[in-house]
């Protein structure tokens, strides 16, 4: 069983929904030091994404994740079934 995530093409459309939902939370990120970055979508519909900066190690960024990062994706984009953090 292999451990490498399969994502979806990062050609697709969905891509772009997703990018210009972080766009919108981005701002906030930066303002205390941090940011994030799209690393995938799989098929199953979960964005992986990357904190950086100070998110990276903030003891709060479950929370900054959860509250801010995936809720501005899901309701930008319904269909998505969760965020992670990897």
């Amino acid at each position: 069983m292999s451990t490498t995530k399969e994502y979806l093409p990062n050609n697709d459309a969905l891509y772009n929904r997703v990018i210009a939902a972080l766009e919108t939370v981005r701002p906030y990120l930066q303002v205390d030091g941090g940011d994030c970055q799209l690393v995938g979508i799989t098929k199953d519909m979960v964005v992986d994404v990357k904190l950086l900066g100070a998110c990276g190690s903030c003891p709060m960024s479950t929370l900054t994740l959860r509250a801010g990062v995936e809720q501005a994706i899901k309701k930008a984009i319904p269909e998505i079934a969760r965020v992670e953090s990897v």
